[in-house]
């Protein structure tokens, strides 16, 4: 098989360029711009493009398979070339169904925590040596890549993204999949740009809940109130069971959760939100075949996704975490997680209004309140991200309004930020740092290291 990727340097598509490689393809792709760690990933495989941009003499006659990235444009010059010469062109989530139709496919959506549980599940199979196929957005550890396809694997777990699938195809991603057993974690406004309204973008779920296999399941947070609708009004003929929370209580900072054979059990990870999200893992890890003896088993060393909770700094009574959060919703859950595990602690949390929903000012008021669990609050964003995406611009006093409180600190310049923030630190702080940025480039660890 040959195959073309356009845009191979996204996340999810250098992944899948990689896994086909190994796989015995013979891949080749393209794109204007590459950075790390894709560029690393496709040098050592021999995959990285000679040059960047796009030429049309890299579409050729004897392509079996061009796989369209989301990052191309309607009129990317190689796209044209492709359907000029009528090559099949799909999407990476098209292509994915098409590498695991004859598989069992299990499906993790939401619009927060489907990494999570997605990266749950992967670390209980991989420490009891049980082998599957899988599609995952975080890189995890014990995991060089996180796509994998196989000839052999019975089971294809999928992260189910309901963002678009890619400039030809504007269906949801997760559409594509047609799982034999789903999950929903939970539903949330999010992709504004695309779902302009909150119940359009739950048409989504309504939809995807339609593409479940006949005779398939669906396993649901039952603790949300959208999730129990969606899944209640369905039409398609499906086995539902429920989810909520284990039996859990915290130990000066550590998370302790109920398993029959041990009692009480040491996690790695912290949050009432990460207890949900590991009750639905353990679902779906029962529904493959683990017990929940082998479940919490494994369980104990899990020590989250890459920047889901991930510790940066705990030294000296200062500790610092990072989160990928940026939606309303994980933005709450993920402050709250914090100031629940650390009562006693003063709590500073720092978020970046950086995704194109976040900075729309509209869409703004949805967070709301969401920061009222923390002792200081600080929101940050870069007029000129805002400029960028060709949104209003946006004022400080008009961001503190949209939160809904008048002790939120509001920033438009990061060095403005990051002194702040230090003068608020001492021996008895917390600091909590949410983006799915990087605060144009502020080194956390560094700056914020008691011994520096």
């Amino acid at each position: 098989m040959k195959v073309h990727f356009i845009a191979i340097g996204g996340s999810a598509m250098h992944n899948l360029a990689i896994a086909l490689h190994k796989k015995g393809y013979q891949i080749s792709g393209s794109d204007d711009e590459i950075f790390e760690p894709s560029k690393g990933r496709l040098a050592k495989y021999g995959l990285l493009p000679s040059s960047q941009g796009w030429e049309v003499d890299r579409i050729v006659e004897d392509l079996d398979f061009v796989v369209l990235g989301m990052h191309a444009k309607k009129d990317n010059p190689e796209l044209i070339r492709a359907k000029e010469l009528g090559l099949k062109i799909m999407s990476y989530p098209e292509f994915l169904y098409e590498q695991s139709k004859d598989k069992t496919r299990v499906v993790i959506a939401g619009s927060h925590g489907k990494t999570s549980i997605t990266s749950m599940i992967l670390h209980a199979l991989h420490y009891h040596d049980r082998d599957c196929d899988f599609m995952v957005g975080a890189q995890l550890d014990g995991f060089e890549t996180m796509v994998k396809l196989t000839e052999e694997n019975e089971f294809m777990i999928l992260e189910g993204d309901e963002y678009l699938s890619s400039p030809m195809d504007l269906r949801p991603k997760f559409i594509h999949y047609h799982p034999n057993i789903a999950l929903i974690s939970g539903i949330a406004w999010d992709h504004v740009n695309v779902f302009p309204t909150f119940e359009k973008y739950i048409e989504q779920f309504d939809s995807f809940l339609k593409t479940i296999e006949p005779g398939g399941a669906v396993i649901y947070n039952e603790l949300d109130d959208i999730v129990q609708k969606v899944v209640d009004r369905t039409s398609n003929e499906i086995k539902k069971f429920p989810y909520s929370l284990p039996d859990y209580k915290i130990d000066n900072g550590t998370y302790l959760i109920a398993s029959e054979m041990e009692g009480f059990i040491p996690l790695e990870i912290i949050g009432k939100h990460n207890m949900n999200n590991l009750e639905g893992a353990r679902w779906i890890c029962n529904q493959m075949g683990l017990s929940d003896e082998e479940f919490y088993e494994a369980i104990v060393s899990f020590k989250g996704a890459s920047r889901r909770l991930e510790t940066l700094i705990h030294k000296n009574g200062l500790s610092v975490y990072r989160d990928f959060a940026h939606a309303p919703s994980k933005l709450s859950a993920t402050v709250s997680a914090v100031k629940e595990s650390f009562p006693n602690k003063k709590l500073i949390a720092c978020f970046e209004l950086h995704t194109f929903s976040s900075l729309n000012l509209e869409f703004m008021q949805q967070y709301q309140g969401s920061m009222d669990a923390a002792d200081e609050a600080m929101v940050y964003f870069n007029p000129q991200v805002v400029a960028h995406k060709g949104l209003e611009e946006l004022k400080l006093e008009a961001v503190k309004k949209a939160f809904g409180s008048e002790e939120i600190e509001v920033y438009d310049d990061n060095s403005k930020l990051l002194s702040s923030l230090k003068s608020k630190i001492d021996g008895n702080s917390i600091a909590l740092i949410m983006s799915s940025g990087s605060f144009d480039g502020i080194n956390w660890k560094e700056e914020l290291n008691p011994d520096s």
